[in-house]
């Protein structure tokens, strides 16, 4: 059977902005698909608003209503770039034949090049923002960043980065990355090079009592405390049913559709609709790996539980004394194949520009707490004579900000 790759992915693009566009996606299944894909639109900026997923286990049709955000400039080319991921994320036609393995999964077994930008500048406010802006639009994923500030106004940014493209190590790709710098930056570079590095640099994850601390203490903030997800096994004599009520925030699908992924858990059908008052009405019919329904009373409550904490708290966000010092701590959990949440350095860099607060010192790290892997952004403030930001005002900003609720 041969499918062309115009027939897996389909957009259908709106031409009132204020209607959402139709992402339609026909290819073989794969536990994790809706996940895969949702991290991609999240990346991309799209907000879903309703979505339609069916599958008999070899083959999936699911269909994405999507709105862009207004600040985005959403022209034919990035239509295509995203319909370009997506397409490369679905599972080759022949996989669900039992013909071959699917290229996506070849591809995660291989090891990414991972390649450092070492940028020396000028300092200004939101001059981490901007680099990062840069980076994302160039589709080089940050893995890992250090930025430091000198007494004399000059910021050491280093930036761990890997490429969708994987086109970094050529001489076309890194004088586009340079340019595209210089172009926002114009006068402030003062050198930039861009070099590979081997990928243990940022596969290492560390143990840390201190974040442990900070993680189940300080962060407080959540998303809501309505969140009702309940499980019955009386709809369907072969699934089971899992209803999700809860209040919108950024990227709430792919928290979900990652939890299920996490536990191998299987969708055979699933319609999801974001209602005004921007709650979520979410209808999903499951199985296990094993291809059948949830019977076991401790399994239904830990995946109950699970997917409550991750709508709870998607991310955490603090802002702690350390010394005499000032930091933000940012966390979220990493999926179990090793991919962190898109776009939340970029937004972290975002919500201080607006909030007129300068980043004196900032890391991306990987640490251990308990039985889970956490993202871990570590941003230490610029506290200088213009610094008047309230600190509740900069955790709850950029909390907001993170969530898709407020542009600051």
């Amino acid at each position: 059977m041969v499918i062309l790759h115009d027939d897996v992915v389909i957009i259908n693009q709106s031409k009132n902005e204020a209607e959402p566009s139709v992402i339609t996606i026909n290819c073989p299944d794969k536990t994790g698909l809706g996940c895969d894909l949702c991290r991609i639109l999240l990346f991309f900026g799209l907000t879903i608003v309703r979505g339609d997923v069916s599958t008999d286990g070899k083959w999936c049709y699911i269909v994405f209503w999507v709105i862009p955000k207004p600040i985005i400039k959403w022209d034919t080319c990035r239509w295509e770039l995203l319909k370009n991921r997506l397409i490369e994320t679905c599972p080759s036609c022949s996989s669900a034949f039992g013909i071959s393995y699917y290229s996506s999964e070849l591809q995660s077994s291989m090891v990414t090049d991972v390649f450092l930008i070492k940028l020396f500048c000028y300092d200004r406010k939101g001059l981490s923002h901007d680099v990062t802006t840069v980076l994302c639009n160039l589709e080089l994923n940050i893995k890992k960043v250090k930025v430091s500030t000198t007494p004399v106004g000059t910021v050491m940014n280093l930036f761990f980065v890997t490429d969708t493209r994987e086109l970094l190590h050529t001489k076309m790709r890194k004088e586009e990355t340079y340019e595209a710098l210089v172009d926002v930056m114009q006068t402030a570079i003062i050198s930039c090079n861009i070099e590979k590095v081997g990928p243990e640099v940022t596969a290492c994850s560390q143990a840390s009592p201190f974040l442990s601390s900070a993680i189940t203490n300080d962060f407080v903030l959540r998303t809501s405390n309505n969140v009702s997800v309940t499980m019955d096994n009386s709809f369907s004599p072969a699934h089971t049913l899992v209803q999700i009520i809860c209040q919108d925030h950024k990227g709430i699908l792919y928290d979900i559709m990652r939890t299920l992924k996490d536990y191998n858990i299987q969708i055979s059908y699933g319609r999801f609709y974001l209602k005004q008052g921007r709650k979520w009405e979410i209808d999903l019919f499951i199985t296990q790996a094993d291809r059948k329904k949830i019977i076991d009373p401790s399994m239904q409550r830990a995946l109950s539980s699970r997917l409550q904490m991750e709508l709870l708290q998607p991310l955490r966000v603090a802002v702690v004394s350390r010394g005499p010092d000032t930091e933000l701590l940012v966390a979220n959990p990493v999926e179990l194949s090793s991919k962190g949440r898109p776009l939340v350095f970029h937004d972290i860099t975002l919500a201080l520009k607006m909030l007129n607060t300068c980043i004196f010192l900032a890391e991306i790290g990987r640490h251990v707490i308990g039985d889970q892997e956490w993202e871990v952004y570590r941003v230490l403030l610029d506290e200088g004579a213009s610094f008047s930001t309230p600190r509740r005002k900069i955790e709850e900003g950029v909390w907001k900000l993170l969530m898709g609720w407020e542009q600051i």
